[in-house]
């Protein structure tokens, strides 16, 4: 039996922080929009060190998303953000471009590194090259399945993150693809909001009961799944793996609906680690997710045990 690994959440407002803290998430993940992408909110330089103070006082941890495909532009204005996310006392920065990684190397060598690579990551020789880069997390691909993801830990000499609820990203442009759309089709859409609240979504003609939420922001087009990963039911697994940290994805989420979501799988590890070996997944925990669910995106394994063909 591992350590009891963290429950991570994402956050996209100091009160989002307060409550999920209280809900039971020991870390945080938070951002702004012009460093991070696919955040629940972007929040200022000001508000991250409030959340870093908040968080701190509950012995949590806050995480900063600086995953943005870095371009020229804002790449000068890098030392500057670490070097103040450190100040700020953040406790780590997720990173996809190596900008970022020899920025926080140069200039905030006190903020700890998490490789998030999205559907790249999948495998524990290239998780570990960024390792020895600096890297201490990885975040494994949600492409894996359980069988890819338990059998790797072992051969990873960083931490694992795994993403256990909510739904993901399927697609990223950086083009305004909604905007050029609805253009076209006749509809001029300059200064209208194309954001997270506009409630926009896809639906392909051979799959007419399946949604898939699409906005625009800052950093382009973002397409996300039209299901929601729920992996309660096998938790177990990957307690019992050593998986380091559990993500609940919150965005596009009412916070009610999170904060009960964090609640059951804060209920579920601890009951997992006060008897491993008598553990039994509870039935009303789902139905407690079941009830609060959108009946029109369903629960689901993800990739966990969907046969992949390469």
């Amino acid at each position: 039996m591992g350590n009891k690994p963290e429950l991570l959440a994402a956050a996209g407002s100091l009160q989002e922080v307060k409550e999920y803290i209280a809900a039971g998430a020991n870390a945080v993940l938070i951002g702004e929009d012009k460093f991070g992408m696919r955040l629940p909110g972007s929040m200022t330089i000001s508000e991250i060190g409030e959340a870093v103070r908040a968080a701190h006082a509950d012995q949590a941890k806050v995480y900063v998303s600086v995953n943005n495909l870095i371009s020229n532009e804002i790449l000068d204005e890098l030392p500057g953000y670490v070097q103040a996310l450190a100040s700020a006392g953040v406790d780590g920065v997720e990173f996809g471009d190596p900008a970022v990684l020899r920025a926080v190397q140069k200039y905030a060598p006190s903020l700890k590194l998490h490789w998030n690579a999205e559907m790249t990551s999948t495998n524990y020789a290239t998780a570990n090259y960024w390792g020895s880069k600096g890297a201490v997390r990885v975040l494994l691909a949600r492409e894996l399945s359980m069988d890819e993801l338990t059998e790797m830990k072992p051969h990873l000499q960083i931490e694992a993150e795994v993403q256990v609820h909510g739904m993901t990203n399927i697609y990223h442009s950086k083009r305004k693809l909604v905007q050029s759309y609805m253009t076209h089709q006749g509809r001029p859409v300059q200064g209208e909001n194309l954001g997270l609240d506009r409630g926009l979504f896809l639906i392909e003609a051979e799959r007419q009961d399946e949604k898939f939420p699409i906005y625009e922001d800052s950093n382009g087009t973002h397409i996300m799944s039209s299901d929601d990963i729920c992996i309660l039911e096998d938790l177990h697994i990957l307690l019992g793996a050593g998986v380091d940290s559990l993500k609940i994805e919150t965005i596009l989420k009412p916070i009610g609906y999170n904060r009960t979501v964090i609640q059951i799988y804060r209920t579920a590890i601890d009951t997992y680690f006060e008897d491993p070996e008598s553990y039994e997944f509870q039935e009303s925990w789902m139905d407690r997710i079941r009830e609060i669910q959108d009946p029109e995106r369903e629960l689901s394994f993800g990739f966990f045990y969907k046969e992949q063909v390469y």
